[in-house]
């Protein structure tokens, strides 16, 4: 549900942050300022982050005390957990007899990327100005959702250089059932990949949610300090 529709409330309030383009730039480590910056928010909501990459991914980046620095550490849109500082559950895609032959396996989802995860920043940031242009993912996944059409398979497009494979219902909008129990009265959601197709969409635009659609870590961090900071 976008912003404007619902009342902001900083009571029972947790805000769920994506990890690329919102807290970090892509691939890159959380700067010291924006670390800081939600040390301070958690002293008026409780703060988590939720991403599609692994959680040794979302630890090279948000540090080696991810899980302490945060309430709740959503890694695979919430497939791998922590709340409080402790693991709290994991999901397996084998449960689901899933086949192919893909980039990367991992728990929640499998990861394919045209030019390959090894590449170097210099070429990710190449393929990701050539994608913009040619619309390379959005073409591939046009082609899979066709191809495997009715096999309840969701295809998302998410960072620069890779899209995810996943059992319908294991977006991010995943981790919103784990977080049914603490009760939260508003629950704000900040992603960077909020249209349709892209890997924020779903939990950005469900109904339990207050979404806010980012362009960069400096916007994220502007729309909080709205938020909470006046």
């Amino acid at each position: 549900m976008a912003a404007e529709e619902r009342e902001c409330s900083s009571g029972g309030t947790l805000c769920l942050f994506d990890v690329d383009g919102t807290l970090t730039e892509a691939r890159q480590k959380i700067t010291p300022d924006m670390a800081e910056f939600t040390e301070r928010l958690r002293e008026k909501v409780k703060v988590g982050v939720v991403g599609g990459s692994d959680f040794a991914k979302i630890k090279e980046q948000l540090g080696d005390e991810v899980v302490s620095s945060f309430d709740y550490v959503f890694a695979e849109n919430g497939l791998v957990a922590y709340k409080a500082g402790k693991f709290l559950a994991k999901q397996n895609i084998l449960s689901k007899n899933i086949l192919g032959t893909f980039i990367e396996f991992r728990n929640g989802m499998l990861n394919i990327s045209p030019i390959g995860r090894n590449c170097s920043q210099e070429e990710r940031i190449e393929f990701f100005e050539l994608d913009k242009k040619e619309k390379i993912r959005e073409n591939f996944v046009a082609d899979l959702r066709r191809e495997f059409a009715g096999r309840f398979l969701t295809f998302s497009i998410g960072g620069q250089i890779s899209f995810d494979v996943f059992p319908e219902g294991w977006d991010k909008r995943y981790c919103l059932g784990l977080l049914e129990s603490d009760n939260y009265k508003t629950i704000h959601f900040f992603g960077d990949k909020t249209s349709p197709g892209g890997n924020d969409y779903e939990i950005f635009s469900d109904a339990r949610t207050i979404g806010h659609s980012v362009t960069s870590p400096d916007d994220t961090r502007r729309i909080c300090d709205e938020l909470f900071f006046h």
